[in-house]
């Protein structure tokens, strides 16, 4: 097959000068720089750093109100406060939106994010607007990036009658997984909250991924629930965990006796790495080959001011909270933004390897680690073969 482009003379992982060739919107070939002789256009990497796209794990691309007016922070310091406060404002803001929704995309992408996957709103109040309108934001970009929606019923599961329908209609209807929120401190009832949840898994075939803020045994409990009914379903591989607090507030006998049962159930764990948390017992959640993704959660939204798009820094965050030294350490914190999120996104392979879908971003930077460390502008960054941004600028 044809080249459809070559991006010549870039350093992949910060390796030897290569020329990458493109076909058919995947990564056909690296050859060394100057090697590809073939016809097809092509782009000039100058040198710089590759990396494989980033791949935003967690994100919440229906709450923004990014591009608006400055809003101030409000309501009550709790989830439950968050989510009256949210409830309350959200219309006002157009949220959710599909202006707002394609303003959070552009910035991912500016910042080289090329996959998402994105927890959607579906509650009483909006439906299942917000997931149309982040599918048409999704469209609007031309297949510049990929999101995969999770349904997430945040304003609770049992407490709001009619919500598992919600959830239901949402898996027929295209969502990849559902979601959950702290069945013990939002609906006061793990036990149905989960079993309305896995009945929905495993008829519709769809994944999981509950949001548990609980700390301490209580959120430990919780765990092992998830696990437990993973296994009885059969869910391996399709269940995940959004910050679980808890695991990194636990004595270290605890924690491993968690990470034996949760690796074994096949559960993964997405986390932002927010300030003033208890470091995650990462190490052995990589030992025993727990699959980890990091992600954005929302960025200036109704929960918080904070956030701008750049998974490169939240990979910075992550290493921070986690005491994160070494060279390897630190590139291992940036294969967590890339390589290793893959199946966060339902890819079997996420490279710069012959294979692999052509999402590459080029940065001015010496190295991986001094990538993490400094965060430069996105100088390129291609989505599935096409050029998207260059010069740190969006092309769509």
């Amino acid at each position: 097959m044809a080249a459809d482009l070559i991006l010549t003379n870039v350093r992949p992982w910060g390796m030897k000068a290569a020329d990458i060739v493109v076909s058919g919107g995947e990564i056909r070939d690296l050859l060394p720089a100057g090697a590809a002789g073939e016809p097809g256009e092509r782009v000039e990497g100058g040198g710089l750093l590759a990396l494989p796209g980033f791949v935003n794990a967690h994100a919440h691309v229906d709450k923004s109100w990014w591009g608006r007016p400055w809003v101030p922070f409000g309501g009550e310091p709790t989830t439950v406060g968050r989510i009256a406060h949210e409830r309350a404002e959200r219309d006002a803001l157009g949220i959710p939106g599909v202006a707002n929704s394609l303003t959070v995309l552009r910035e991912f992408l500016r910042h080289g994010v090329t996959a998402v996957r994105s927890h959607v709103d579906v509650d009483l109040g909006v439906g299942l607007r917000g997931i149309d309108a982040v599918r048409e934001a999704v469209d609007a970009l031309g297949g510049a990036i990929e999101v995969e929606i999770v349904a997430f019923p945040q304003d609770g599961v049992i407490r709001r009658p009619g919500v598992l329908d919600l959830l239901d209609r949402a898996a027929a209807n295209g969502a990849a997984a559902i979601g959950g929120l702290d069945p013990a401190a939002i609906d006061r009832d793990p036990v149905r909250q989960l079993d309305g949840l896995f009945d929905i898994a495993e008829r519709r075939g769809v994944g999981i991924d509950i949001h548990l803020h609980d700390g301490g045994e209580l959120g430990a409990f919780q765990f092992e629930l998830i696990a437990d009914r993973t296994r009885r379903a059969g869910l391996r591989g399709k269940v995940n965990v959004s910050h679980g607090f808890a695991l990194g507030e636990l004595p270290p006998g605890r924690q491993t006796d968690l990470l034996d049962e949760l690796a074994e159930a096949g559960v993964s764990w997405t986390t932002v790495a927010p300030a003033r948390t208890a470091p995650l017992p990462w190490r052995g959640m990589r030992d025993r080959g727990m699959p980890v993704g990091l992600g954005t959660d929302g960025i200036r939204d109704l929960w918080s001011p904070f956030g701008d798009g750049d998974l490169l820094r939240v990979a910075l965050d992550f290493a921070r909270l986690h005491g994160l030294r070494t060279d390897e350490d630190l590139g291992w914190a940036v294969e967590l933004a890339t390589t290793r999120a893959a199946g966060f996104v339902h890819r079997g392979l996420h490279d710069l390897v012959a294979g692999a879908p052509a999402d590459i971003v080029l940065i001015d930077a010496e190295n991986v680690q001094d990538a993490l460390m400094r965060a430069p502008r996105r100088e390129l960054v291609m989505s599935g073969g096409r050029v998207v941004v260059q010069g740190g600028e969006l092309l769509v």
